[in-house]
C-alpha cells in the first residue's frame, strides 16, 4: 500500500469520502447539530429539548436563531466519525423504545448520508411526556420552526 492510499483511508482502513487526494473536507459541530436536531424532529411524536414549559419558554429564541434547530443536541466531531446526545421529550402513549430507536436510525441515517461521517453512537435522554393538552402550542412551535429552517436554507 503506498502512502496516498494509507492516507486516503480511515482509521479501519476504509476509504474516507471526506478525504482524498485533492484534499479534504471537515464538517463543523453546529452542521452536525443542525442535521440531528432535524432528523431526530421528524420522526412523530417527539419535541427536541425536552418538557413543553422548556419548549414554550425557548419558542421565540427558536425562531429568532439557527439555535432552536440544534436545541437538545450535543455532538462530538472528529475527522471522520460523530458521537450525539439527544434530549427529547416523548408525547405520551408513544413507546419508549421502539421511538427512540426510530430517531436513533433516522439521525445516524441522516447524517452519514449528509455528511461522510460514521456516526459511532445516537444516545437519547427521554426527560419529559407530552400530554394531549400540550400538543397544539407544539404543533404551532414546530410549524414556525419548519418555517425558520426553509428560510435559512433560502438564505
Amino acid at each position: 500500500m503506498d502512502e496516498r492510499t494509507r492516507q486516503e483511508e480511515g482509521p479501519l482502513g476504509r476509504s474516507s469520502p471526506l478525504r482524498g487526494e485533492r484534499g479534504g473536507t471537515t464538517i463543523s459541530d453546529n452542521v452536525v447539530s443542525k442535521i440531528a436536531g432535524i432528523a431526530a424532529q421528524e420522526v412523530e411524536g417527539i419535541q427536541m429539548g425536552g418538557g413543553t414549559a422548556r419548549a414554550v419558554s425557548g419558542f421565540l429564541n427558536s425562531v429568532t436563531s439557527s439555535g432552536g434547530l440544534a436545541r437538545g443536541v450535543s455532538v462530538q466531531v472528529g475527522e471522520e466519525e460523530a458521537a450525539v446526545d439527544l434530549t427529547l421529550a416523548l408525547e405520551y402513549g408513544r413507546p419508549v423504545p421502539q421511538t427512540s430507536e426510530a430517531v436513533r436510525r433516522n439521525v445516524i441515517n441522516r447524517i452519514e448520508n449528509m455528511t461522510g461521517l460514521r456516526v459511532v453512537e445516537v444516545n437519547i435522554t427521554v426527560n419529559d411526556v407530552l400530554l394531549p393538552e400540550e400538543r397544539p402550542q407544539l404543533d404551532r412551535q414546530q410549524e414556525v420552526e419548519r418555517e425558520a429552517r426553509e428560510q435559512e436554507m433560502q438564505t
